[in-house]
């Protein structure tokens, strides 16, 4: 792999991280009601998936450009693409936050940022995984097996948030589907970042094998 865009994929991924981090940023500020912070965090996270996406069109490029053959580009633009749909997950979530306004009541709260958090330590285990590909597979194998327990602890809690949500007396039917679509669009992001890691096995399948 080209060390050029070994670095442009660890550049990358840094906005992919940086959008997990503002996604989380602007949901504690939708929990604590502080909506102008909340509506900045989705300001930044488009600011980031622009960034994201002239990285990727531009590795795209030099990867056509550069030594890979055919079936080896295929594979890093999958794979790419499947990264930046992570950071549109992220611009989804706080975005539909804002938009909705769902009702969540304080004894949620703790759930749902646990649901947010875990499912975003499997994307970072992605990312630590993306990056060994290109700069040190030997270390591959230490990272990307945490995907699928992060994903796992996702759907725990997202499990038990939807039945708690659904054990709440005082809640119209209404707004127990309301709360239980963001818990099943945040372990989606878990989802996801499993089938990265899917990809990313494939990929290092191929160049090992």
């Amino acid at each position: 792999m080209d060390l050029d865009i070994g670095k442009q994929i660890y550049d990358f991924t840094e906005q992919v991280s940086e959008g997990a981090m503002l996604c989380k940023s602007g949901v504690e500020s939708y929990l604590k009601g502080n909506f102008e912070a909340l509506r900045a965090s989705i300001t930044c996270i488009k600011d980031t998936e622009k960034r994201g996406e002239m990285l990727r069109r531009s590795i795209e490029q030099d990867i056509c450009l550069k030594t890979l053959n055919p079936k080896s580009r295929s594979d890093v633009v999958q794979l790419l693409e499947g990264m930046d749909l992570l950071i549109m997950q992220f611009r989804d979530l706080v975005s539909q936050l804002d938009i909705e306004s769902p009702e969540i009541c304080g004894g949620f709260h703790a759930d749902f940022k646990r649901l947010l958090e875990y499912s975003i330590e499997a994307v970072e285990a992605d990312i630590r995984s993306c990056r060994a590909c290109f700069s040190n597979i030997h270390s591959f194998t230490d990272h990307i097996h945490k995907v699928t327990f992060w994903n796992r602890q996702s759907r725990d809690v997202s499990i038990r948030l939807q039945r708690a949500v659904f054990a709440q007396g005082d809640l119209t039917l209404s707004q127990k589907m309301h709360l239980c679509s963001f818990a099943k669009q945040i372990e989606g992001i878990a989802e996801d970042a499993e089938s990265v890691a899917d990809r990313l096995k494939r990929y290092i399948s191929k160049r090992t094998g």
